[in-house]
């Protein structure tokens, strides 16, 4: 393996960010050899009345911008430590576009926070890592 390419899932989420400051550390291990790929995942607005009032572009650029303000603080963190990076913004189900993205890209790991959402969000709605950890064609680190 000549390079081995990461995928950090940011949310913007405080284990997220604990994420990315775990990922630095490990860096001087595999460095020059190592590809990172930040991606935020945006859940869509499934309301049709929002559809109505905002056009398609207009939503597009809502999903832009908040993945970049998730990416935000990431992008810093990254920027201060010298690593090169590219970035991603998708919208959908957020554990099936980080595996497909994953998947397209030839990650060798995801890196992501063990959790994003609040507590008992996590427990009614079932854990985004978890769904990760199971459809994940390569091997997942979680940061807590």
């Amino acid at each position: 393996m000549d390079t081995l390419k990461f995928l950090l899932a940011v949310d913007g989420s405080d284990d997220s960010q604990r994420t990315v400051d775990h990922v630095i550390h490990l860096l001087p291990w595999y460095k020059p050899r190592v590809e990172i790929d930040r991606l935020n995942v945006q859940l869509p607005i499934l309301s049709g009345n929002v559809k109505t009032f905002i056009n398609r572009e207009q939503l597009e650029e809502y999903y832009r911008d908040e993945g970049h303000a998730a990416l935000k603080s990431a992008r810093e963190r990254l920027d201060r430590a010298g690593v090169a990076y590219s970035f991603h913004v998708a919208t959908g189900a957020p554990a099936e576009v980080i595996v497909e993205y994953a998947k397209k890209r030839r990650c060798h790991q995801i890196c992501m926070g063990s959790r994003g959402l609040g507590a008992v969000a996590g427990l009614l709605l079932g854990s985004v890592a978890s769904k990760v950890i199971h459809l994940a064609p390569c091997p997942v680190l979680l940061v807590k």
